[in-house]
């Protein structure tokens, strides 16, 4: 039996009968398996777009070639004594949890909000009436805010690929396409999230592990360095190592640890609004024709370097998607972008930001608490324009000559627009970058003008960062660790549960 890996060109709407053809004449076979490796969409020429297939063919008529080795996450089980807990039961709490469970601890995960379906139908009166639930919303709840998302599985970390395996490997058992395995870059949306998230859970407690929903994680007691209890809305809870994974938008959970003495530092993040388009401009823009068989909806990515201080990024592009009242407490406004599986809703969307650091948000150098409390207070600033959770908005071509000239804009925005002038909202350094920004991106991609600034876009990433040992391990402390965007570390699905997964291995490797 031999092995070879061989890469085809494939037209977007190929057929797995249109596959094997091609291997065929390729390796001049007849009889072969063959498993797909990797798949990426190549649009560099708009008059011949098509997928490129790597492809591993198996065949008795091949003679040597190797089976390649995939990475695999060895997780050591034994029976222990340990209870762990783990706060937040988005992707880094998740699954490192998982992995404490695996390995035999007794491991309870504390979640603020409710189980997903319940969050759903928060969520889904908040939209639809503007009934705001504190503990279950775009932010918070069972699957952290990457459950209502696009659920994209990309990821820049580098030296992830144990953890990364796993994870891709733990979603399409839990009932997430076969594709992700393979695609250059996958995505799994909010709908097959939902029903991932579920069994996931299911599993987990199928370990022995514990999930205590609805239950508020308040504050530790510390003896010697080491977490030896945690207060919750439940009651105290006595503990052999805890791990916070509260995601960035649990402003009141910095705070306690700040006070507590676990050390953060104020560090580079990003701020702007989401840009929202028809769907079919983008398509036309990245394709050259409004659809493209086989393939759901164009997308893209736009950098500049706006104003040679600040570089400007979109950021989390949804394509055929929404936009969403992302604010996890009731006097704020912000917003974040959302898609279902299929992408096939009228909309694109994309962050729109510039790098920047709390201390010029502050005018000051900062301490870490008041990063936090800077962007706190232009979060409100959104909801006090609105009145509510209208998002401010403004077409790009306003924005760009800071005039407001009242064009009609349509959005996919559930809780309605409000007319803004989003350049004397945001800071002005800020402004003066995303207009330059703006006017680069008007050239780079056609049509690109015709779309409108909605919201304010401050989640990108954290505004500070837990100082950790290369273990892992908050400094100075002996069972504390902070992971995933809460921590400052990682951002998105697969960089944030790939985090927790070494927390976790960490943890285990020093027992």
């Amino acid at each position: 039996m031999g092995y070879k890996e061989v890469t085809v060109k494939l037209p977007t709407d190929y057929t797995e009968d249109t596959l094997r053809e091609r291997i065929a004449q390729e390796l001049h076979l007849r009889e072969f398996t063959c498993h797909i490796e990797n798949k990426s969409l190549d649009a560099r020429k708009k008059t011949n777009i098509h997928w490129l297939v790597r492809v591993l063919v198996v065949s008795e008529e091949l003679k040597g070639g190797t089976a390649p080795l995939f990475p695999e996450l060895v997780i050591p089980y034994q029976k222990r004594k340990a209870r762990l807990h783990v706060v937040g039961s988005g992707p880094a709490g998740f699954f490192c949890a998982l992995v404490l469970q695996k390995a035999g601890f007794d491991t309870t995960i504390i979640e603020r909000g409710s189980e997903v379906g319940k969050r759903g139908h928060s969520i889904s009166l908040f939209e639809h009436k503007g009934v705001f639930d504190p503990l279950n919303n775009y932010a918070f709840g069972e699957g952290g805010a990457g459950t209502f998302s696009d659920g994209k599985l990309t990821s820049r970390s580098k030296h992830i690929s144990r953890e990364r395996q796993f994870v891709l490997s733990s979603y399409a058992r839990a009932g997430g396409p076969d594709e992700i395995m393979y695609l250059a870059h996958p995505h799994l949306g909010t709908d097959n999230l939902k029903v991932i998230v579920n069994n996931l859970r299911q599993e987990f407690l199928e370990l022995g592990g514990t999930i205590l929903f609805e239950t508020m994680f308040e504050d530790i007691t510390i003896e010697q360095g080491s977490i030896t209890k945690v207060k919750t809305s439940r009651g105290i809870l006595d503990t052999d190592g805890l791990f916070i994974a509260s995601g960035h938008s649990a402003y009141e959970t910095y705070r306690m640890l700040m006070r507590q003495g676990v050390v953060f530092q104020p560090k580079n993040f990003a701020i702007g609004c989401r840009m929202e388009h028809r769907q079919e401009i983008i398509n036309q823009a990245q394709w050259g024709s409004k659809k493209l068989p086989g393939v759901k909806a164009a997308e893209y990515r736009l950098t500049s370097p706006g104003d040679g201080k600040h570089h400007v990024f979109s950021f989390c592009m949804c394509p055929g998607g929404m936009v969403v009242p992302a604010t996890a407490y009731a006097g704020s406004n912000i917003v974040n972008g959302m898609s279902y599986y299929k992408r096939n809703q009228p909309f694109a969307n994309a962050a729109c930001v510039a790098g920047i650091h709390p201390d010029e948000l502050a005018g000051k150098a900062c301490r870490p608490l008041e990063a936090l409390d800077v962007l706190e207070q232009l979060e409100q600033r959104f909801f006090e324009y609105s009145n509510g959770y209208e998002a401010p908005a403004c077409s790009i071509p306003d924005f760009i000559s800071g005039k407001e000239k009242g064009r009609k804009m349509e959005s996919s925005y559930p809780l309605g627009l409000k007319a803004a002038p989003l350049w004397e909202l945001l800071p002005g350094s800020v402004s003066e970058a995303l207009r330059k920004g703006l006017v680069d991106f008007s050239k780079k991609m056609k049509g690109f003008e015709q779309g409108i600034l909605l919201g304010l876009e401050s989640k990108t990433s954290s505004p500070v960062r837990a100082l950790r040992e290369p273990n892992g391990l908050c400094v100075n402390f002996e069972n504390l660790y902070m992971m995933g965007e809460g921590s400052g570390y990682a951002g998105g699905i697969i960089s944030s549960a790939a985090d927790g997964i070494r927390a976790a291995m960490n943890f285990i490797e020093k027992q």
